[in-house]
């Protein structure tokens, strides 16, 4: 006899961050796994095209407004979600922004929305969607983490900050959801060609750098996709019953050496 029922085929997903790199992404790679997916983000607009795209190549999926920063607008999404696709099997915590800062320049309001977004916008989403899992015995829990965690880099402002709270709460839900059927789980991304911090000028990305290569975090130039990401997030939640891939930490391929034979 199994040691667990086995997961539905077709699990709905709700994933946070879903306009633009990583959640998008992985909203894209779930749907073509053939879960049905509900895209959120403040940017709906962005939202919608996606979901456009995950419609004209079959997918089942649904776009809605989402801020992590507030409790009813996460509440809102994840209600008309589950009316839309039915009860949550898998939760992806992917939204995020980046501002570059030196810790003591950066003002304590700008620094408090970051750990709003990545950590209490995290926590908010777990708590609104848990209970459901915890009833129905199975779900999968993804946070979004980073490498940033294990090894701060200089400059990030609250970055480094958020996301080792972001780690440490994953870590503290996989040993208070052990026995419920429940896997949570961090996907740790090394370095990812997002939109995030691109935005910034010469002026600031230009320290950023160079602190970085001072430190040892520049040792090649190669970045990761967002795809790459999907894919980790994808063999976590595709698992079977029984396995729980608890870490999983991706960094981009180095370069291939000269020949110097």
């Amino acid at each position: 006899m199994p040691r667990f029922p086995p997961n539905p085929e077709r699990r709905p997903a709700v994933v946070s961050g879903a306009s633009s790199g990583i959640g998008m992404a992985t909203a894209v790679a779930l749907a073509e796994c053939g879960h049905p997916v509900a895209l959120g983000a403040r940017r709906v607009d962005e939202c919608e095209a996606v979901a456009d795209k995950i419609r004209a190549a079959g997918g089942c999926v649904f776009a809605h407004h989402l801020d992590v920063t507030r409790s009813d607008s996460v509440d809102e999404f994840v209600t008309a979600a589950e009316a839309a696709l039915g009860p949550t099997e898998i939760l992806v915590s992917s939204a995020g922004n980046l501002e570059f800062s030196t810790v003591h320049d950066m003002d304590p309001d700008r620094f408090l929305a970051q750990l709003q977004v990545h950590l209490a916008g995290a926590q908010r989403l777990v708590h609104r969607v848990v209970p459901g899992m915890l009833a129905r015995r199975r779900g999968d829990v993804v946070l979004i983490g980073s490498d940033c965690a294990p090894f701060p880099r200089p400059r990030m402002g609250a970055y480094n900050a958020a996301k080792s709270g972001v780690e440490a709460m994953g870590l503290q839900l996989r040993m208070e959801l052990e026995g419920t059927g429940i896997r949570a789980s961090v996907v740790r991304p090394g370095p990812t060609l997002t939109g995030m911090g691109m935005d910034s000028t010469p002026e600031v990305i230009g320290p950023v750098l160079d602190d970085w290569a001072r430190w040892g975090f520049a040792r090649h130039p190669y970045f990761l996709r967002p795809a790459d990401i999907a894919a980790a997030v994808v063999a976590v939640v595709s698992a079977p019953r029984g396995a729980h891939l608890v870490l999983v930490e991706v960094q981009p391929e180095a370069p291939l050496r000269k020949d110097d034979s």
